[in-house]
């Protein structure tokens, strides 16, 4: 028997959130032999809409309310959506790091619908006046410390998510975490003061990469006694999680939401996940979403209906989320400088493939970090793309491959008693084996922090001196 806990996302105000999913799901895992019963299922309830409200807060509330659950063997799984995602990933870290403050309740499967892991750009709005005055028609306010989480690039979420990069594979251990999330945006729902919700590559809400927890840190820094001006690329890659992308599926709303419209295909990606008792089964479903995946991605043509019009063309292309921390070895961020990607031999940045660039987001609590949403195909180079409607008509020529990829950086601060030099990425190196399609990287950038002689001084002039005006000396060689 399984005990299934559903956790809703931010701003959520009334559990008909969940739609039909749970009654769905139970109905139909009772059809395959997997026996849940409705007593089995429980329907989280937090609150996300009060601007006191931490992350930290309301994981610490949903490990006290899972206390009063009594659960056969002490274990559980959690099917969760946007938001949901993070708060139980949150758990799960301050669960292994203070067992002793936090239960030892056990977590089986994390089902993970349209999860808001690496944030969303409609983040930042949310804190806006609009989403203001959305809150307080609602009679809500719009929960300002949650949002902070949830801008992309913020430390919160980096925080967790560097963790998980770094981390152990949770499915050696008997825990399985799944990523389920729609390919595309409700397009009776977008808002037209608002692009991001009809973007594509992601759900309306949420970017496909920023769901996908197959992430990679890569780091471009300077090597031990390398060049101050030349930067090395470190990549590290997570440990393999199941993702899978559900096609038509939205964010939200009763008509295509991934959770609210209890689709299909959600139900029957539930299930197999469900299904998975072991490591071995586990790697069969990531593998079988994968290939799932490519299939999808290999009919990436949307035509959308408008009225008496020639159709709207979408060509869903795999993109990138790179999210850019620019810091020195100090850890110090650097305000105000330049990173600037270019492609070739030598490289040029004028070589970019044209259009590669979809959205460029800097956070609002950290400057020094900005989030840029790629198109991965056209990086990696595309073939031309043919109307499905007639074969002879060309929606897009093929893109040519620009690789190596490489990137430079411009401080802010070129001289005085402390400064940062400018830096290119080693010739070796190309940026794009940092990214991957429908993935996220987080880029850290460190530079050189240049210390001159001057700083300090020692003397053995008694007579009293002024050293007010003086005048950098060398470099300090680093250590």
């Amino acid at each position: 028997m399984t005990t299934l806990v559903f956790v809703h996302g931010w701003s959520v105000t009334n559990t008909s959130a969940y739609g039909s999913l749970p009654q769905r799901l139970v109905q139909q895992a009772a059809a395959q032999g997997t026996t849940l019963t409705v007593a089995d299922v429980w329907l989280s309830e937090y609150v996300s809409f009060d601007d006191a409200v931490t992350m930290g807060d309301v994981v610490r509330a949903f490990d006290h309310a899972l206390r009063d659950l009594h659960l056969v063997d002490a274990s559980f799984a959690c099917i969760t959506h946007s938001t949901g995602g993070p708060v139980v990933r949150e758990w799960l870290r301050a669960q292994r790091d203070r067992p002793g403050a936090y239960s030892t309740i056990r977590l089986t499967h994390l089902m993970m619908l349209a999860p808001a892991n690496f944030g969303s750009a409609l983040a930042q709005l949310g804190k806006g006046v609009l989403g203001r005055l959305r809150a307080w028609f609602d009679g809500v306010e719009p929960g300002q410390r949650i949002l902070d989480w949830l801008e992309l690039g913020s430390a919160e979420s980096l925080s967790l998510n560097l963790d998980h990069i770094h981390g152990d594979d949770a499915a050696s251990k008997g825990q399985y975490l799944f990523v389920l999330t729609g390919d595309r945006p409700d397009r009776s729902l977008y808002d037209h003061i608002n692009s991001y919700t009809g973007e594509d590559g992601s759900d309306g809400v949420v970017r496909i990469a920023a769901a996908n927890l197959n992430a990679r840190h890569a780091v471009l820094a300077r090597n031990d006694g390398g060049a101050a001006d030349a930067l090395a690329l470190l990549v590290t890659r997570a440990p393999p999680t199941a993702f899978k992308l559900i096609p038509g599926a939205a964010h939200s709303g009763t008509d295509q939401g991934i959770m609210a419209a209890a689709p299909q295909g959600t139900v029957d990606a539930l299930l197999r996940c469900l299904r998975v008792t072991d490591a071995g089964g586990y790697q069969q479903l990531c593998d079988a979403f994968d290939a799932e995946n490519a299939q999808r991605d290999a009919d990436r043509v949307e035509l959308e209906p408008v009225g008496p019009f020639s159709p709207r063309v979408h060509i869903h292309d795999p993109r990138s989320l790179l999210i850019v921390r620019l810091t020195d070895e100090s850890g110090e961020p650097l305000r105000g400088s330049r990173l600037l990607l270019n492609a070739g031999t030598p490289p040029n940045p004028d070589w970019m493939p044209q259009g590669f660039m979809l959205d460029r987001q800097a956070n609002s609590h950290q400057p020094h970090v900005v989030s840029m949403f790629l198109n991965h195909t056209l990086l990696s180079g595309s073939p031309r793309i043919a109307d499905p409607t007639n074969s002879r008509k060309t929606l897009r020529a093929a893109t040519e491959v620009h690789r190596p990829y490489g990137a430079s950086v411009q401080p802010a601060d070129l001289v005085g008693f402390v400064h940062h030099a400018a830096a290119v990425m080693t010739a070796s190196d190309d940026l794009f084996d940092a990214l991957g399609p429908h993935q996220t990287t987080v880029l850290d950038v460190v530079l050189p922090r240049v210390v001159h002689e001057g700083v300090f001084r020692l003397t053995q002039k008694l007579v009293p001196e002024d050293f007010s005006h003086v005048e950098p000396g060398l470099p300090i060689p680093a250590r």
